[in-house]
């Protein structure tokens, strides 16, 4: 059984196997989250793209827990010159088996460039497939994109998906989504962290669970479920 934990924006974790997995940790600065980057402890953190509302303190945080940072070649590069050590690339569409499961980096549509204004490489989602043949995809910052049909053909127990609109994609394009996909469930994310993504989740729920077979589960910040 699988632990997924939403913290606010797309900032969320998954207990797999007793490990760890913190993904995009934007905490501090974050005004819909009551954690704190001191509060967590992972032993992975995944980083999608450099924006700094989802890098946000992937520095303080696997310097204090040791964690191992995962994300695209560049963005390893920069957290080196950080002073981060404990450090893996890998870029779109390779993956690679780590202790936690078979990790893919996705394409993602959309942009990055790191705190500091470099370039932060090619945004991505993630794809895990855990040893119990668990299969999770996690869309994080990105538009619409058919290939999508692919991620799902060998079938989702979750899907994490933004429903914000304005810089990722919007209910009805998340709906279409998961129509692509076509997981067991579905998360949404990215959406009320400020005005200019207030979306309804509930009335997104009920479009998805009366026109797919997927079930949506919404959370409130600092929730956690399993499946």
């Amino acid at each position: 059984m699988i632990k997924f934990t939403w913290y606010g924006h797309a900032t969320l974790s998954l207990e797999v196997d007793g490990i760890r997995i913190l993904v995009d940790p934007y905490l501090d600065a974050n005004p819909v989250t009551t954690v704190t980057s001191d509060s967590v402890n992972p032993d992975v953190i995944l980083v999608s793209h450099g924006h700094g509302d989802h890098i946000g303190e992937t520095i303080a945080i696997a310097k204090r827990t040791g964690a191992l940072v995962i994300s695209n070649h560049e963005i390893i590069t920069w957290l080196r010159q950080q002073g981060l050590e404990k450090l893996h690339s890998q870029h779109i569409g390779g993956g690679y088996h780590h202790g936690f499961g078979y990790l893919k980096l996705t394409p993602a549509w959309h942009g990055s460039s790191l705190p500091d204004g470099s370039y932060g490489g090619t945004p991505c989602g993630f794809y895990l497939k855990t040893k119990d043949d668990k299969k999770i995809y996690l869309a994080q910052d990105t538009g619409l994109f058919s290939d999508m049909s692919l991620i799902g053909e060998g079938g989702l127990d979750l899907a994490v998906v933004p429903i914000g609109d304005n810089f990722t994609m919007g209910p009805d394009d998340a709906l279409t989504a998961v129509r692509l996909l076509k997981p067991d469930w579905v998360v949404p994310i990215h959406y009320n962290t400020f005005e200019l993504i207030r979306q309804d989740p509930y009335l997104w729920s009920s479009r998805v669970e009366s026109s797919t077979s997927s079930k949506v589960k919404v959370l409130t910040c600092g929730e956690s479920f399993f499946f």
